[in-house]
């Protein structure tokens, strides 16, 4: 049972009467009399909120008859006392048809015409129409909304560089190219038996010690094609000197992503310590006290990403006047994620007159600018029969319903083989994966949002085949370093030609077959074609339907060769 409460105590509250109260209260407690007498002043202090003059000015009154009214008032200024203004201006005419539409002395100007007679009248017909000329107005704004168009880019045709196809490199071996025994035998290891096109071109260029710009697709095997020769490089001058605490290292590879920086390393760690030389990576993302430590006990090469390693420069943990040879891996990605500067810094610190390697796949004008600076007399190098007749990665545009993207990405993903889904922002990159999982497809995803240990983790998933589908961001993909992916879905499609030929570079590696599925909605068509041929990339554009015959077609798994 609840508690009984206490009835509330007190008197019931009385209606609150101010003329009551100021007759009982006041007049009770002063015996009858008032506090102060009516006519008597109040306070005689200025500052009391009561002050009241003894004599008071006598109030205003108003002035009866027509003298009074026209004598000034007393206590008004000199300024109210003025003559009345004379209005000379002649009548305003009621009649409105008989106005002047120009009136109050204005300009005679013409009446309003929508004729121009600085531009000629606008065609209707099906002609071209003239090009229309820029607007420098605040209003608009000037961001370019198709970024498939880059004016300032360099024309691949036009680069004058030496050519290097595939059959020009048959029956060539790594020894013929100048290479070391040990570094020949531990590439075998590798499965590395014969070099490619970029390599045959530009392991005797560096071997020479000349300053190299080359270009090439990702998965063209541009790693083997700096790291070997620099390995050797290092053997010439002094040789392997052994472990030595605190050397400052003598080469340095810097990477846009920590992703590529640990592909990196994974690499050319095996070639140098198969001759006694050793290698720390350095990226951020996680504590910088391992990586302290590494260098303390002496390396050799230094593979980095320029965020951190402009910190360790900064906190005086590192020094590159030792530095002889550098390298930038991927230096227009590098440029398009904002370290055109801190690589330009990063470059300033590292011995005059050192040797300087450039790897990109494409040449901007942001790559252009560090090759002007920073190279010197380089020998220029690309990969020829890199188009698409000679290429084995087949592309294909899918026009679909944005609703379908879904289902359409599920019948593409479930087959066998691995997939690499390119997805724009990280939240759909992992609702994506979540989805393909929930519909029985083993997927992962791989983005900004996971740290280091979850990236790796995510990664080692899709090597080792646990799962087939890997759902990545563009930022994120970069480093992705696995042969045998020979399907690659954008589910969202990019912006800029670029960004398409690392996407599609992800598959189609060391010469195997591929394929490249773009799936975008009607409205993206124009730019998509835009894009497409400034990658010179002819692809069908197909429209496509869950449950259509050609899906089945595509998912079919890729024959490898």
């Amino acid at each position: 049972m609840p508690k009984k409460k206490k009835p509330a105590g007190g008197r019931p509250a009385k209606n609150f009467d101010p003329r009551r109260y100021g007759a009982s209260s006041g007049a009770a407690q002063l015996g009858g009399r008032s506090r102060m007498p009516a006519a008597a002043p109040g306070s005689r202090s200025k500052g009391h909120r009561g002050y009241r003059p003894a004599e008071e000015p006598p109030p205003h009154q108003a002035r009866g008859n027509a003298n009074e009214r026209a004598a000034p008032a007393s206590g008004r200024h000199d300024r109210d006392v003025r003559p009345s203004r004379s209005d000379n201006r002649p009548a305003r005419d009621d009649d409105r048809s008989a106005r002047s539409p120009r009136s109050h002395g204005r300009d005679t100007r013409s009446a309003h015409s929508l004729a121009r007679a600085d531009r000629p009248s606008r065609p209707f017909g099906d002609g071209e129409r003239a090009h229309r000329r820029n607007s420098s107005s605040d209003f608009s704004s000037s961001r370019n909304l198709h970024p498939a168009h880059h004016t300032d880019d360099v024309v691949l045709e036009r680069l004058e560089a030496t050519a290097t196809l595939a059959v020009d490199v048959e029956g060539i071996s790594f020894s013929d190219l100048g290479l070391g025994a040990n570094i020949v035998r531990q590439l075998t290891a590798m499965g590395a038996a014969a070099p490619f096109p970029i390599q045959a071109a530009t392991i005797p260029e560096v071997l020479a010690g000349k300053d190299v710009l080359g270009r090439g697709r990702t998965g063209s095997g541009k790693t083997i094609a700096f790291g070997a020769p620099v390995v050797e490089r290092l053997m010439e001058n002094n040789g392997a000197k052994g472990r030595k605490q605190g050397r400052a290292p003598r080469a340095l590879i810097l990477a846009p992503t920590r992703e590529l920086a640990m592909q990196i390393d994974r690499t050319i760690q095996p070639i140098a310590r198969s001759v006694g030389l050793f290698t720390a990576t350095i990226y951020g993302g996680v504590p910088q006290h391992t990586q302290v430590g590494a260098l303390r006990r002496g390396v050799d090469i230094v593979i980095a990403t320029p965020g951190r390693l402009e910190d360790l420069i900064e906190q005086g943990r590192l020094t590159l006047s030792n530095i002889t040879i550098t390298v930038l891996d991927e230096a227009d990605h590098m440029c398009d994620l904002g370290f055109l500067e801190p690589v330009q810094r990063i470059l300033r610190h590292t011995a005059t007159g050192g040797q300087r390697l450039l790897f990109s796949a494409t040449l901007d004008k942001a790559v252009a600018t560090l090759a002007n600076e920073f190279l010197s007399d380089p020998s220029v190098h690309e990969i020829a029969g890199e188009d698409q007749a000679s290429s084995t990665i087949d592309h294909r545009v899918l026009i679909i319903d944005h609703r379908d993207k879904v289902p359409i990405i599920e019948q593409l993903a479930a087959r066998a083989g691995k997939t690499l889904i390119f997805a724009r922002t990280r939240a759909f990159a992992e609702q994506l994966a979540e989805q393909l999982d929930y519909a029985d497809i083993p997927a992962t995803s791989l983005h900004g949002d996971l740290n280091q240990s979850r990236r790796s983790r995510n990664l080692a998933l899709l090597t080792s085949g646990r799962v087939d589908v890997l759902v990545a961001t563009d930022v994120a993909a970069r480093g992705i370093h696995v042969d045998d992916i020979d399907l690659v879905i954008q589910a969202d499609p990019p912006d800029e030609y670029k960004a398409y030929l690392h996407r599609s570079g992800r598959t189609g590696r060391a010469g195997k077959k591929g394929m490249v599925v773009t799936l975008i909605t009607r409205h993206r068509r124009r730019r998509m074609e835009e894009l497409l041929d400034r990658a010179d990339i002819k692809a069908e554009l197909v429209e496509t339907r869950p449950g259509d015959r050609l899906l089945t077609e595509l998912g079919a798994p890729v024959e490898r060769t």
